[in-house]
């Protein structure tokens, strides 16, 4: 058996009509998600980019001891397992952050191809002089990261151009090469990511006839200062650039087709979190002042994520209730392969659940920010846990409500800032009924306590079965 894994980055759940929406216009996606396995209880692990692909590629909860960092020099992958059972590795990726120098996520793939130009990638130097596409307060790091962006794909011509449609065809080029062996092949488009500048036909889907400022690379703050217009815009944006990726996903998925792939290969799509355009007050994923960042709570907008399972040679489309993260990719695809789960891999297979031979792999999910590291001396209190099971979600930090000692952090894009608490007040857990509060606005935490006892209860157990060392895991025992 074969496997493709396709991640595209901030990828959020609602864009996609089997988990219920119908708003952004994804038709490739959609007739996949008709011959696969659809998880309706899929969440992030770790967050956000560079700790979720250390979880893919280990199967462990990288939020537990590591930061945004490079992959460990004595970590065992998914690629190290895949290559002494004679399987051919590829990496097909334009996502910057855990590819880069220095970082070398694209350790022991047997053939690994980097688009170039990303986000602050310093690919191209001219030209020298780039237009700003608003102003540039309204930016994150305007003069850093959009100008190098824009200097990278000032020379596009096409939507053939686009990183996207890009990496999706040096994935089809690979598999024509290559589909004759047994391989696993993985995928991973930063888009639709900002900078959101996706071809003008994909924005008039959604916002035509829009003349005001275009805000591609959002400053990650409360949306208060952005106009009710620009903030549409900036959803119409997100949402071009959505298209634009199941488009080029499209692409991909007609390649496996056309060479006769889908009876022998495991196709997977997923993400590794949403992003906040309006909803809770947010836009981004955290917040950033000049020099300094915030985690922000990840409320199911962020945490919760599409998760489409296509079996070899399946035909029609399965909804599941079992909690699935990125943590359990690892050792699904060893399962199915019939290799043996490195020891040290803590995510669990769903084979189970795909055959119908169990309803669960575990009560709850667990999404979060780092809380424990080396170079931690106390877990800050913004760094929020996300608990959540079928009814429930609770929201949790460490029990502290001050920091004295300096910390640093290069979430979200690689960029060094310190940690500091730019919300007003102390940080204290919060409870959402999700069925009847699916987008978290509620705090019912003082009139359902005993339901919020339960999941620390459970988180704190995982903590402790994960090794967390008891001078972080004891910020964490009460609530």
């Amino acid at each position: 058996m074969n496997v493709i894994l396709i991640i595209s980055d901030t990828f959020r759940r609602d864009n996609l009509s089997c988990y219920g929406y119908g708003e952004v216009h994804t038709p490739h996606l959609d007739r996949f998600a008709e011959k696969s396995f659809v998880f309706d209880r899929a969440y992030c692990t770790s967050f956000p980019t560079v700790p979720n692909r250390n979880d893919i590629l280990t199967g462990r909860y990288t939020f537990t001891y590591k930061h945004w960092a490079p992959i460990d020099a004595d970590e065992v992958t998914l690629t190290d397992v895949l290559n002494k059972a004679g399987i051919v590795t590829a990496l097909v990726v334009d996502t910057p952050h855990p590819f880069t120098p220095g970082y070398n996520y694209q350790r022991g793939f047997q053939s690994w191809e980097v688009i170039r130009g990303q986000e602050h990638d310093q690919w191209k130097t001219s030209p020298r002089e780039v237009k700003l596409p608003c102003d540039p307060e309204k930016l994150r790091n305007p003069y850093g990261t959009v100008v190098q962006y824009l200097r990278n794909v000032a020379d596009r011509k096409s939507e053939a151009d686009y990183f996207a449609p890009k990496t999706m065809t040096t994935a089809c080029e690979w598999l024509e090469r290559n589909y004759k062996h047994p391989f696993f092949l993985y995928v991973d488009t930063f888009d639709p990511h900002e900078p959101w500048d996706p071809p003008q036909y994909y924005v008039d889907l959604y916002d035509p006839g829009y003349e005001g400022e275009e805000v591609i690379y959002p400053r990650y703050d409360k949306c208060e200062y952005l106009t009710e217009s620009e903030l549409r815009h900036c959803k119409a944006l997100y949402n071009g650039e959505s298209t634009m990726v199941d488009r080029a996903v499209g692409q991909l998925l007609e390649r496996i087709e056309s060479l006769g792939l889908m009876s022998s290969t495991m196709v997977i799509f997923t993400t590794d979190h949403g992003f906040y355009i309006g909803e809770n007050g947010y836009i981004g994923k955290s917040l950033i002042t000049k020099g300094y960042h915030q985690a922000i709570p990840l409320y199911t907008t962020v945490s919760a994520i599409p998760l489409l399972i296509h079996l070899p040679g399946q035909e029609h489309s399965g909804h599941s209730g079992a909690f699935a993260q990125p943590v359990d990719l690892m050792p699904t695809i060893l399962d199915y392969l019939g290799l043996e789960v490195p020891d040290r891999v803590r995510g669990k297979s769903l084979k189970q659940v795909l055959e119908g031979k169990a309803e669960n792999i575990r009560e709850f999910a667990v999404s979060s920010p780092t809380i424990s590291a080396k170079n931690i001396q106390v877990p800050h209190p913004t760094n929020r846990a996300s608990i959540t099971n079928e009814e429930w979600m609770l929201v949790y930090g460490s029990q502290i409500d001050k920091v004295t000692e300096p910390q640093v952090t290069q979430m979200v894009d690689s960029v060094m800032r310190q940690v500091q608490t730019l919300e007003k007040g102390p940080i204290r857990p919060t409870l959402y009924h999700l069925p009847d509060d699916p987008l978290c606005t509620k705090d019912v935490i003082n009139d359902h306590f005993d339901e919020a006892k339960k999941l620390h209860s459970g988180f704190v157990r995982l903590l402790e079965w994960l090794e967390v060392p008891e001078n972080h895991l004891r910020f964490f025992r009460e609530i």
